[in-house]
């Protein structure tokens, strides 16, 4: 049983990892992921796999593995919290060298890993953020990689297209601060073209998960 608390994300938000904890006590207002097959149990309801909620002032039970961000409405103000990140964190062209990601508003705290699973928050800027439709991790070669994103400030919709053209899109799915999205990828880790778009200016959080196994990329 451990709870990790996990620095990737501050100063602006808090996060915690749990592992095998029976119980824990919520205080406050949360955003809570859950990570394991097993079920969360939150009084009568359960929180599958990869699914997540804001929990308020709650007991939560069965925690196999799972997330928990703090302090993500605490702050009065966005647009100064906006600012703030652009300052501290560098931008994920920068980071990643993706030729999509040039000249996008897209920024990225530091990513942590947790065995085979790695967090990371972003920061889209702009809207329309033009992030660009893709079907491919390059920073994450490993083969069954899998991939969620978790809703933390504003609004955004992730969009899923038959072909790289928003014209094919077939499959868009909004995203408050609290939601994660439907998984995309199939059993042998292929994606459709997708892309996250804002709705508003954000932050998300992306969860990466490598197969048993696999080491992480460096």
């Amino acid at each position: 049983m451990s709870i990790q608390k996990l620095d990737f994300a501050e100063p602006f938000f808090s996060v915690k990892f749990l592992q095998d904890e029976l119980e824990y006590d919520v205080n406050g207002r949360v955003i809570l992921l859950n990570l394991a097959e097993e079920a969360i149990q939150i009084h009568e309801q359960g929180l599958a796999h990869l699914n997540s909620i804001i929990a308020v002032n709650t007991r939560i039970k069965n925690i196999k593995h799972a997330v928990i961000i703090e302090r993500f409405d605490d702050h009065e103000d966005d647009e100064t919290l906006y600012y703030a990140v652009k300052q501290k964190w560098p931008s994920a062209y920068e980071v990643r060298g993706e030729e999509r990601l040039k000249g996008v508003s897209h920024y990225m705290s530091p990513k942590i890993w947790i065995g085979n699973i790695g967090l990371t928050m972003y920061h889209s800027g702009s809207v329309p953020l033009n992030v660009g439709l893709h079907k491919e991790h390059p920073f994450c070669p490993v083969p069954g990689f899998r991939e969620v994103h978790t809703q933390i400030v504003g609004i955004g919709k992730m969009q899923q297209c038959h072909e790289k053209d928003l014209a094919t899109l077939y499959f868009e799915e909004t995203m408050a601060p609290g939601h994660t999205h439907k998984p995309m990828f199939d059993e042998e880790g292929n994606y459709p073209w997708h892309q996250f778009e804002t709705i508003t200016p954000s932050i998300f959080m992306a969860v990466e998960m490598l197969p048993i196994g696999a080491t992480p990329p460096r």
